[in-house]
């Protein structure tokens, strides 16, 4: 009962009445007015009900007592209290949605049937425990599947426990109903755990997708609890089935279940071919605990004895004279044979399994030729159990769209030794690592009904993060190892893929980094890993350096290095197209930033700041006479701290792209040209006080500004900067003709050339304006021009 509410109305104000003191009136003829004021026209009898609130009127020695109720519980009453009715469903529509909305694939069903047969006969070993005489003289724990062609039709048959009349109603003709499932419930209200591991359904509708295929199903099944053999017969698009009794002696069955598939018409030719069978048996149900035999064409030698022919010329033998000799035959015949040999190496003890067991399982279940060059094989328990067998293999992707495509083939996800999937998008093991082959094997996936696709959940979670950790302490522990030949050929393989794990994934940094491998400055011909480079570092070096470039060669010869070799300083050189982006995500390591050589404002420490005062007084008039004459080509012009033997270097700044980034993004086919101009970094020219050019640009801007020669030599100064600092001029044609008129300037008359072979400028353009002087032009061969002093003379 809901809590009474009793108010006075003493008050003209409701508000004002206490909560506390039931009304009363002591005159009763001022009940008109109580009516008029809160109570309905017609009166109050026993009490009314209005704005949810029931309304009682009681008679307590002379007065009248006004009590509210809340009507709520009586009208939940109300309202709860009414006739139950049961869902209703239209069975072929329910069949129809089983049958063709829950599988990606026909091939399915084969999986589906075979997991219930393997049900059947896991049933039949957990309860001949304590019931032997189940078991009787039926035979092996076996599946059997033959294929006919010419019928079209595909037979299962297992000597599990089979069903009773009441169990094929119960399971066959209740949908979704899942035996497996009542059984697994009965073992745990009896406390019988443990022999449950092995039993696979949980849905009850696996049994339909035989109807994917199948125009006509029928099942003839035997119980050892029973002495009648059944048969469940049913065809695709029907609400209803048919048990019989099994009365031909000719397909009584000693123990177990039969069920045949009557193909449709498109899916004869595939699914009766005996190949197609065997290749599904092996694909899905590889590792199920019994041996699975297919009906297969084989063909065998023998040897028989045939009558000589007469030779040529000679006459034909009698009967009992003739020879008689002995030749080979290949002759083809039927027989069963073993589908599942490879056993499920996983759910072994690691201890017990041998070197080249694990090679052998790579090689079969993966179809490789080379021998992995690690693996991982492990048991997780807790928040999620499962077992797992891991593999780096021998040889990386030929092409770069397995490097990019998270979809691979690579992980077979099994339920209890039943493959469920190997196409994944990254659920159970991020992109960078997608080159790990493995088996991932568990009994409480999160599955969709159709156990096709993984669900994503917080077990799925866990499982990836399990796997990941497992496969870097695979990758760590190769990479510790005495052989270093292994890890080397694992990072000419796969070393691309870490480096994009810098990219994506920064959770796992600290795993990542100790991982890479890099050539240096100091290491020109073998790997060198961070570890090294940090434990290599001078006491006074607070950073790390590297040099991104397009090749190894380019990078010993860049400017840049100049003063940190001088200073016995290690680089990095980084000359793989991700190494740049993959580095500069990365930013420290070991409290050490990383810090590219080719940007500005570089500190190498021990400088001399009053020399470099000194210096930058001597030569500001000649970086503000440079600034002049390039304009916007650079944003400012200043001293090096890098450079000993160049005269000049062009570094990027500090928030742009360098040059090596800048050639990349140019090459890219799909890039955005009007992003290039807004991301690339503005460029700084650093000259070198003591290189003998700049000392002369230096006395010609004092002495001469206006100089061209001088001008000229700033712009090829610039431009060939350009080219050794990884740049790309914009006008390579216009950079030429600058070279050649240089040369020309420094070649002129140096080897005795005549002079009469020496052609003005001016008489030329003369010649070209005069048509007359046209004909009067004699032209010379190249190979005609010799000076006697000729080296190259014959």
């Amino acid at each position: 009962m809901a809590p009474v509410l009793s108010r006075s109305l003493a008050t003209a104000s409701l508000a004002a009445i206490p909560s506390s003191t039931p009304f009363s009136l002591e005159n009763p003829k001022k009940l008109f007015n109580l009516r008029s004021a809160f109570l309905p026209l017609n009166g109050p009898r026993k009490g009314f009900s209005c704005s949810g609130l029931r309304w009682k009127l009681e008679k307590r020695n002379d007065r009248i007592v006004v009590r509210c109720e809340a009507a709520v519980a009586d009208k939940e009453a109300e309202e709860t209290s009414g006739e139950k009715f049961e869902y209703q469903a239209e069975v072929s529509r329910l069949l129809d949605l089983i049958v063709h909305s829950l599988y990606s694939h026909k091939e399915v069903f084969l999986r589906e049937l075979v997991s219930n047969a393997s049900d059947a006969l896991d049933k039949l070993r957990f309860l001949s425990v304590t019931e032997p005489a189940l078991l009787g003289d039926a035979g092996e724990l076996e599946i059997r599947i033959k294929p006919d062609p010419d019928n079209g039709t595909i037979t299962i048959t297992d000597t599990g426990i089979g069903m009773t009349k009441e169990e094929l109603i119960d399971c066959l003709g209740t949908i979704a109903q899942s035996g497996t499932s009542k059984f697994l419930k009965a073992l745990k209200e009896n406390k019988d755990l443990g022999a449950d591991n092995g039993l696979i359904g949980q849905f009850g509708v696996g049994f339909y997708s035989a109807f994917l295929v199948a125009e006509k199903v029928v099942v003839s099944t035997k119980s050892p609890r029973s002495d009648k053999q059944y048969v469940w017969e049913a065809v695709a698009d029907s609400s209803s089935y048919v048990i019989r009794e099994e009365t031909d002696q000719e397909n009584l069955l000693r123990r177990g279940t039969q069920i045949t598939l009557y193909l449709k018409e498109d899916d004869k030719y595939e699914f009766s071919e005996p190949t197609r069978i065997q290749n599904l048996v092996k694909n899905y149900s590889q590792f199920v605990s019994f041996p699975i035999y297919t009906w297969q064409e084989k063909s065998r030698t023998v040897e028989v004895e045939e009558e000589e022919s007469p030779k040529e010329g000679e006459e034909e033998k009698p009967e009992g004279e003739k020879k008689k000799k002995k030749t080979s035959k290949t002759e083809k015949y039927w027989d069963w044979e073993l589908a599942n040999e490879t056993k499920p190496i996983w759910m072994r003890n690691p201890k017990d399994v041998q070197k080249d067991e694990y090679h052998e399982f790579y090689k079969k279940t993966f179809n490789e030729f080379l021998d992995p060059l690690a693996y991982s094989h492990f048991t997780t328990e807790g928040e999620v159990e499962f077992r797992s067998v891991i593999y780096i293999p021998g040889m990386g992707p030929l092409n770069n769209e397995e490097v990019m495509n998270p979809k691979t083939k690579n992980i077979r996800l099994y339920v209890k030794r039943v493959f469920i999937s190997d196409d994944f998008d990254g659920e159970l093991f991020p992109r960078y690592l997608s080159f790990v082959k493995g088996v991932v094997d568990s009994d409480d996936l999160p599955l969709n009904v159709s156990r096709e696709i993984l669900q994503e959940s917080r077990i799925v979670r866990i499982m990836r993060k399990r796997l990941v950790r497992k496969t870097f302490d695979m990758i760590q522990d190769l990479a510790e190892s005495e052989n270093k030949e292994d890890y080397k050929k694992f990072w000419e393989n796969f070393g691309r893929f870490l480096k994009l794990g810098c990219i994506e994934d920064t959770g796992n940094h600290k795993r990542i980094t100790p991982l890479l491998r890099f050539y240096t400055s100091k290491s020109e011909e073998e790997l060198t890993s961070l570890d090294e480079y940090v434990e290599n570092m001078g006491e006074n070096q607070k950073a790390i350096y590297y040099l991104a470039t397009d090749s190894l060669k380019s990078a010993k010869t860049a400017p840049f290095l100049e003063k940190l070799i001088q200073k016995d300083i290690e680089v990095l050189y980084l000359i793989e197209p991700i190494d740049e982006v993959a580095i500069q995500n990365l930013q420290t390591y070991k409290e050490k930033k990383f810090v590219d050589i080719s940007k500005e404002d570089l500190e190498l420490g021990d400088e001399d700041e009053v020399k470099e005062r000194e210096t930058k007084q001597e030569y500001n008039l000649l970086c503000d006479w440079i600034k002049q004459q390039l304009g916007d080509k650079v944003a400012k012009v200043q001293i090096s701290k890098r450079l000993s033997s160049s005269p000049c270097v062009l570094v990027s700044g500090k928030f742009g792209w360098s040059a090596n980034m800048e050639r990349l993004m140019k090459a890219q086919a799909l890039g955005d040209t009007s992003s290039l101009e807004f991301m690339r970094g503005r460029r700084i020219l650093e000259i070198n006080p003591d290189h003998p050019i700049v000392k002369d640009l230096n006395a010609a801007c004092k002495n001469a500004p206006d100089s061209t020669d001088a001008k000229r030599a700033v712009d090829l100064l610039y431009d060939t900067a350009l080219i050794s600092s990884g740049f790309t001029p914009d006008s390579p044609a216009e950079l030429g003709n600058k070279i050649y008129e240089m040369m020309a300037m420094a070649l002129g008359g140096r080897w005795g050339r005549a002079d009469g072979d020496e052609v003005e400028t001016s008489e030329d353009n003369a010649a070209q304006t005069d048509p007359s002087s046209a004909a009067e032009t004699e032209v010379i061969e190249p190979s005609e021009v010799r000076a006697e002093n000729d080296p190259w003379q014959e």
